[in-house]
């Protein structure tokens, strides 16, 4: 029997455990809360829970293999390179089982069928459209690696825009007006048209809609390869009637979140300040966590890499070596350190975290913490910007510094503590809180490898609520808090470390002590 390991660095197999991916977004298929209401499971390390039709599935599922059920918060994008390195035992996240997955991954039998629609604006000319013909023209898009996007190629004379990469990034398109519609499922239609009453979902007739093969309209189990659970969970889905299931999509669309909050817009019409509240009060727990979640990652990132920095600044200054082999370690050190410098400014910090934290896994079988990949990786970024204006900021240092302290027999380690990296340090504060704010900004990439930082945490509010102008508005002002206060901060400490701006020199104040006493 194959083993699997879990994203804690354990085997789940060996531990009992049953790890579910899932966006934890996509209501009423999966979405994230802030209490175990409605049968929700809690998500580990993100202090919320999950709850949805996909959730049910999976307990159901867990139980039927004797396994605890542990739902792994991710986003879409690295759904499969979770599964396939070992971080998931499996998806159950509203993934259809198309021929192109099914050449990496395997799919249990079918647990729903949906069928597609378009989901456009109610007063858009394409509200009261019959047929797929009716939308041509229409600037048209659905959710990235999805099966979804393809099909609007069958839109005759359609305006097909870029794919969006979650259903949330769509909905907010289409009530900004940047497009006339997005495919989807009929769960996510009639739960998109029932929160917001500007919004209509268009279905369509077996002939007058899209051509879809079976595979394409159903929602299967992602596993592994050859994962010799696949037998048991069919046998466990096959237990679960057509009946049942009808039964706990209906429940799903009512439990979730959205559905409470149109319940109460209903009823007393709130304006945007209640909104807010409304939102601060379901969700500002979670907003709080990922907010410490992201200060956490940037604060030790940018602590340590200012140090790799600073680091690989004295070790690329040493002045050459007379003896032959040291000067050829001096060249390979000095070759590797450009070379690490030259690809981690190069790529993406999201194309890092996705080799280094589900590679190494695939490549290595090592298995990493994903708080402490996510630690490793911002800061070997940061280290990578850092060391080059380490090295501006010691080419800015006099040259005749460098000549006094070698004339007065100091080390080059000396001359480096004792007088150049003192002003180094002052002369790059500016950047590195530059660097410290932008790191801030970007650990909201790192959702990929399933870390809550404050953007994924607002992404998954927004999911389940549907209220995408007061969430994010919500998300910006604290990234705008977090920003300036650490903007300010630095400005304090920098001034703190110039001393008085009034400086008497030591001649002067001699001189007119002397001049003093005369008179």
């Amino acid at each position: 029997m194959p083993l699997s390991v879990t994203a804690e660095g354990t085997s789940s197999i060996a531990n009992g455990e049953f790890r579910v991916g899932m966006e934890a977004g996509y209501a009423p298929f999966n979405w994230t809360q802030t209490t175990d209401a409605n049968g929700a499971v809690a998500i580990p390390g993100d202090h919320s829970y999950a709850g949805g039709y996909d959730v049910q599935i999976a307990k159901k599922v867990a139980e039927g293999l004797n396994k605890r059920l542990v739902i792994v918060k991710t986003k879409w994008d690295g759904l499969a390179p979770a599964l396939q390195s070992g971080k998931i035992d499996a998806v159950i996240a509203g993934m259809s089982p198309t021929p192109e997955r099914k050449k990496e991954i395997d799919f249990s039998d079918p647990y729903y069928e949906s069928n597609l629609v378009i989901v456009t604006r109610k007063d858009s000319k394409y509200a009261d459209a019959k047929s797929i013909k009716d939308f041509r023209g229409a600037k048209i898009t659905a959710q990235l690696n999805t099966f979804h996007y393809t099909v609007i190629d069958q839109i005759p004379g359609v305006q097909k825009q870029q794919a969006q990469a979650d259903f949330g990034a769509m909905r907010t398109a289409l009530a900004s007006g940047v497009i006339d519609g997005y495919v989807s499922e009929r769960p996510e239609g009639v739960t998109a048209a029932s929160v917001n009453p500007d919004i209509k979902m268009v279905e369509f007739s077996e002939e007058n809609g899209f051509q879809t093969d079976p595979a394409d309209t159903t929602i299967a189990i992602g596993l592994r390869k050859e994962d010799p659970n696949l037998d048991k969970i069919n046998e466990i889905l096959a237990g679960i009637s057509q009946e049942e299931r009808t039964k706990i999509m209906d429940q799903a669309i009512i439990d979730q979140p959205a559905a409470e909050n149109i319940g109460d817009e209903n009823q007393s019409k709130p304006g945007l300040l209640t909104d807010f509240k409304n939102i601060l009060n379901q969700y500002g727990v979670l907003f709080l966590r990922g907010t410490g979640t992201t200060l956490l990652l940037a604060l030790i990132g940018t602590v340590v890499g200012t140090l790799i920095g600073l680091l690989i600044g004295v070790i690329r200054t040493v002045p050459e070596s007379e003896n032959k082999g040291k000067y050829a370690l001096q060249k390979v050190s000095n070759w590797l350190l450009s070379a690490y410098i030259e690809i981690f400014r190069s790529t993406p910090m999201m194309v890092q975290a996705m080799v280094i934290y589900y590679g190494i896994a695939l490549a290595f079988s090592i298995d990493l913490n994903r708080t402490a990949a996510a630690l490793f990786i911002v800061s070997i970024n940061t280290g990578a910007y850092m060391s080059e204006i380490v090295r501006g900021g010691i080419f800015s240092v006099d040259k005749g510094q460098f000549e006094a302290a070698q004339a007065i027999g100091m080390t080059h380690s000396q001359t480096m503590t004792k007088i150049v990296l003192p002003q180094v340090i002052r002369n790059i504060m500016p950047a590195t809180g530059n660097e410290f704010v932008i790191n801030i900004k970007d650990t909201s990439v790192l959702s990929v490898i399933s870390v809550s930082d404050l953007f994924f945490q607002g992404n998954s509010a927004a999911g389940a609520n549907y209220q995408f102008f007061q969430t994010f508005s919500i998300i910006c002002v604290i990234y705008f808090i977090l920003t300036f206060t650490i903007t300010r901060i630095l400005r304090w400490v920098e001034k703190r470390i110039d001393g008085p701006a009034a400086y008497i020199p030591v001649e002067e104040a001699e001189q007119a002590v002397i001049t003093g006493e005369d008179k």
